[in-house]
């Protein structure tokens, strides 16, 4: 049995990484420490430069910021200026006022912003503000590592907070790290099955959170509409009513609102809100679909949730591997979960994700990360109908190992240090179209 203390990290590393986000992660982490240095320099900026990491641009470039229609960094940034409250983190763009955007269109319109990419070794999540007022007074802001880290605050020459230090292992609370104590599938897959269930409800919020954000959407039109085109009349045609159209069709749904700019808050993973509906609402759709139990949903989303932040904790916040790949192994070992799928099926499940959709690159967030996200659920569901049929990608074949720790690390080793230089390129044309 699972000690009681296992069970404490694991629940307080869900809390920490399973949190409420407003608009796509990237831009808003960016906002958000434009937001701490507008509340540090008190005074109108008349100057604002933003550096950030090449991942960080490629993130924030296309996507939809909330309640703006607007797309991209500049209104971000603007926003962040004008709403000056770091305190409410990823949601600092939640609740925008008509009159907090036109002061924002207002200075975007003033062409004080300037943004450009940060020069040398820096973190893949790295943001710099530098702000002046017309008095000459300067604000330096480093936010790194976690798109709530803000590690550096220089106000003139008083430097107020200097917690820079190279990346290392993430605090889960005051006491503990994640060296302290790694996961493995053997964990999470123990923690999700043998904890009380009394103590892992919690995790029903995430998919209600995420559930809200796919049925508002498919009342309205957002992004590509994957989700409305799958449960059209010419979806259901060509595709069918099934379990699968279902799950896509609410996965996408969520996907198409988050990432077009809808005014809602999503239940994020490990810094990604994409990651976060990819992780709960093919599981909770596959339980409603197939009337699983209030307890098997409950563990098949722990499982799920607890499996994404294994394997981002390798993989890192930002890659150049998409990170629905991730997110969808993580639903597809719930969804194997619910169909009665052994331990051992499941670590089949993520072979078999492995096996298949390694090689998804991630070229920025924008509205048709949905279609990706929907690539994503359709491997989970087939990767475990497979798994329950005990066939699985062997370690003859590619990537794969016969330990299912060790496919991991294969897999994420190709996304964290061989595909950087996919990434380079990426950016490159990216920032490169007339």
């Amino acid at each position: 049995m699972i000690s009681k203390e296992l069970q404490d990290i694991c629940i307080a590393l869900i809390n920490k990484e399973v949190v409420p986000a407003t608009g796509c992660t990237e831009p808003v982490a960016v906002a958000l420490a434009v937001a701490k240095a507008s509340s540090v320099l008190k005074a109108k900026a008349c100057n604002v430069e933003v550096l950030l990491s090449a991942n960080m641009l490629k993130n924030a470039m296309g996507v939809g910021i909330p309640g703006t229609g607007m797309i991209g960094l500049p209104i971000a940034i603007a926003l962040g200026l004008v709403i000056a409250k770091p305190e409410k983190e990823l949601s600092v763009l939640d609740g925008i006022t008509d009159e907090q955007l036109k002061q924002a269109k207002d200075i975007v319109n003033e062409k004080i912003i300037s943004i450009g990419h940060k020069e040398g070794d820096t973190d893949k999540l790295y943001i710099e503000v530098n702000l002046e007022d017309n008095s000459a007074n300067k604000v330096c802001v480093i936010l790194e590592h976690d798109h709530r880290n803000i590690s550096f605050v220089q106000y003139n020459d008083k430097i107020i907070t200097n917690n820079r230090k190279p990346e290392k292992a993430s605090k889960i609370n005051d006491n503990v790290t994640e060296e302290d104590y790694p996961l493995s599938f053997d964990i999470v897959y123990r923690f999700a099955t043998e904890t009380p269930l009394e103590r892992i409800t919690f995790i029903e919020k995430a998919a209600q959170l995420n559930r809200e954000v796919a049925e508002y959407s498919l009342q309205h039109s957002f992004g590509h509409t994957v989700g409305l085109a799958v449960s059209s009349q010419e979806g259901k045609k060509y595709l069918g009513d099934t379990v699968l159209t279902d799950m896509i069709s609410y996965t996408g749904a969520a996907c198409d609102a988050r990432m077009d700019g809808a005014p809602m808050a999503v239940m994020s993973n490990s810094g990604s809100g994409n990651q976060g509906i990819t992780a709960t609402l093919p599981v909770w759709t596959f339980a409603r679909r197939e009337k699983s139990s209030y307890e098997a949903t409950i563990r098949a989303l722990a499982l799920s949730s607890l499996m994404v932040i294994y394997i981002k904790q390798k993989l890192g916040r930002l890659s150049a591997l998409c990170g629905c790949v991730v997110a969808a192994t993580g639903s597809s070992c719930g969804i194997t979960y619910l169909m009665g799928g052994t331990k051992e099926q499941i670590s089949f499940a993520i072979k078999n994700m492995v096996g298949n959709i390694t090689g998804m690159l991630c070229d920025g967030a924008k509205p048709s990360c949905a279609m990706k996200v929907s690539s994503g659920v359709s491997s989970a569901l087939l990767s475990a109908i497979l798994a329950m049929k005990n066939k699985v990608v062997t370690a003859e074949e590619g990537i794969v190992d016969n330990d299912v720790d060790k496919t991991i690390d294969n897999l994420t080793a190709i996304g964290r240090d061989s595909m950087n230089e996919t990434d380079k390129l990426v950016l490159k044309i990216m920032t490169s179209k007339q």
